[in-house]
């Protein structure tokens, strides 16, 4: 039964998936900046109009990451001109094109040598604009759980006892200076996991999410410069900063004559801006990255980490997971001791295990 549910189709899972919007190679990083507040999106893909092949996909982090480095905190106006090439990352294979005739299994195998995302044509009846859409990790596992059934019992096996709990986290303490994040936050954009604000004692306090980030604006990159890990994650709390926060970033950025970046945050911060009648304002309609709104709010956006415990079932942490549209949970014991990480990567590992067993032994039949 496992066997013949691989070689679904992933046409199948591209159902009602909505097409891509594409960013072409030519665009500007403040042209990705106007496109993802524009189209709502947690990233936009980026294309090659001369092969008509996605290239790669930009989130807000990437757009945050690129304006945290120290010459473009000086000149961010500058750095927002910058061509969009710079913001995609130099790992191959991290967007895959798949035919919609492809296995399921092959879709995961693909994930498992590092896609994050897959790529697949709509099929329509014109030949000319063509659209495409793509699959993400979470995607597949929501399929697997649709049929958790023909999987029994190892659903219902503990995480412990399918080892399949990462031991190792990016962690990071509370008083750190949140600049000293950056590699971190650019390795868990990669490998789509978060980074863990711990005390003294490795307990769990919370954590800095690139889905987090990616929900944020990008003056964010003024706070990641100016305060501690601590005070980071209650900037980009879900509720957004508040004044004494947003004051702080500002003084601090005086303080280093950071002025160019200030003057990014006080189009976004200042109350006669804000007053505005739509965040959507002529300014960014012509190009402008000012849209006098204070920072992307999605549903989403969360301020607690996500936690389970070692002896929860694969199952329950699977449905943790997709309910709560995050990659990743946090494995910690009852008081909160950091254990470790469970990611959608691990999670089909397992179940790409549990169909290679099946196989071989169906050959010693």
């Amino acid at each position: 039964m496992a066997i013949s549910f691989f070689a679904t189709e992933i046409s199948d899972l591209c159902l009602g998936k909505p097409p891509l919007r594409p960013l072409p190679t030519t665009a500007t990083v403040a042209d990705a900046v106007i496109s993802l507040k524009q189209s709502g999106e947690i990233y936009v893909s980026v294309w090659s109009c001369d092969c008509c092949r996605c290239v790669g996909k930009i989130s807000m982090v990437d757009v945050i990451l690129h304006l945290c480095k120290e010459e473009n905190l000086l000149n961010p106006l500058d750095a927002l001109q910058a061509h969009v090439l710079v913001l995609i990352p130099k790992v191959k294979s991290q967007i895959r094109h798949m035919e919609p005739n492809s296995s399921l299994l092959e879709a995961i195998d693909c994930i498992l040598e590092g896609a994050q995302n897959l790529v697949i044509p709509i099929c329509n009846n014109s030949r000319k604009n063509q659209q495409f859409c793509w699959l993400t990790q979470e995607d597949v596992v929501r399929y697997l759980l649709n049929s958790i059934g023909i999987f029994s019992p190892i659903p219902t096996f503990t995480i412990e006892a399918l080892d399949i709990i990462e031991k190792s986290t990016l962690t990071v303490n509370y008083n750190d200076p949140a600049i000293t994040t950056l590699p971190l936050i650019s390795c868990s954009l990669l490998d789509q996991t978060s980074i863990g604000v711990v005390n003294k004692d490795n307990r769990l306090i919370g954590e800095i999410s690139p889905f987090t980030l990616a929900c944020c604006d990008e003056t964010v990159a003024a706070a990641i410069a100016t305060l501690s890990a601590g005070d980071l994650m209650a900037y980009i709390d879900c509720s957004g900063p508040s004044d004494d926060l947003v004051n702080l970033v500002k003084m601090r950025l005086q303080e280093r004559n950071l002025t160019s970046m200030l003057d990014l945050m006080d189009d976004y911060y200042n109350p006669l801006s804000s007053s505005s009648s739509s965040c959507c304002s002529s300014d960014e309609e012509s190009g402008s990255v000012k849209n006098g709104c204070v920072g992307r709010f999605y549903p989403g956006r969360r301020s607690e980490a996500i936690v389970c415990h070692p002896w929860n079932s694969l199952i329950a942490v699977m449905v943790q997971m997709i309910a709560l549209r995050v990659s990743y949970a946090w494995v910690v014991q009852q008081d909160y001791t950091l254990v470790g990480i469970v990611t959608y990567a691990e999670i089909l590992k397992q179940f790409r295990s549990i169909d290679g067993t099946r196989s071989n032994n169906n050959n010693l039949i």
